[in-house]
């Protein structure tokens, strides 16, 4: 804990970046204490309630199984099959236009099909340009800032037989460009 107090001072001496930062250190042990001590003000069985969830995680994990398989596959097959590289080169013109670097551009394309396979191209980035780099950093908030379309519609709507999606895929799919553009935009204005 006194390392994070002292890390908050550090940062709080910076400008802009400073404060991005000293958010995003203390937000997830905020969410956290305020949790608990709703859960605790409402009298709410915290234990209980835990092992509840937990009994339905496992339930709904056993179901979405073969999903999770059908989509894992046909992931590992479109980063095999060389489509990527096609087409990041086929859109290689636009990329410059909207100032995104090429090499964020197989991380863009393959974030709405697999959490696990952008978190791999992440870690190539930052092992190529250094973790403190410009890229590492685009390529860590895009990350961040972007959902697993394609993997979410497979599963979750799957495992609870919706066979219709509707205008979810184009409402995640318009998320996603979203928070991408926005991801160049801030780390434009905050890392560069």
């Amino acid at each position: 804990m006194l390392h994070l107090i002292t890390q908050t001072f550090d940062i709080f001496k910076h400008s802009f970046a400073g404060t991005l930062n000293l958010f995003s250190l203390w937000i997830l042990p905020v969410f956290i204490v305020c949790i608990l001590f709703t859960a605790l003000y409402k009298k709410i069985p915290l234990y209980d309630t835990f092992i509840d969830g937990a009994k339905e995680g496992f339930s709904v994990g056993v179901k979405i199984i073969p999903y999770l398989v059908g989509i894992l596959v046909a992931i590992g097959m479109f980063r095999a099959s060389g489509a990527i590289e096609l087409l990041a080169h086929a859109l290689s013109p636009v990329l410059k236009l909207i100032g995104m670097p090429a090499d964020i551009l197989p991380l863009a394309i393959i974030r709405p099909l697999s959490g696990s396979g952008a978190l791999g191209i992440t870690t190539e980035l930052a092992k190529q340009y250094g973790g403190d780099s410009y890229m590492a950093r685009l390529a860590a908030v895009m990350t961040g800032s972007s959902e697993t379309t394609f993997y979410v519609i497979a599963i979750y709507f799957g495992s609870v037989g919706i066979s219709r999606i509707r205008h979810a895929l184009i409402a995640g799919l318009v998320a996603d460009i979203a928070g991408m553009l926005a991801a160049l935009f801030i780390c434009g204005l905050v890392f560069k």
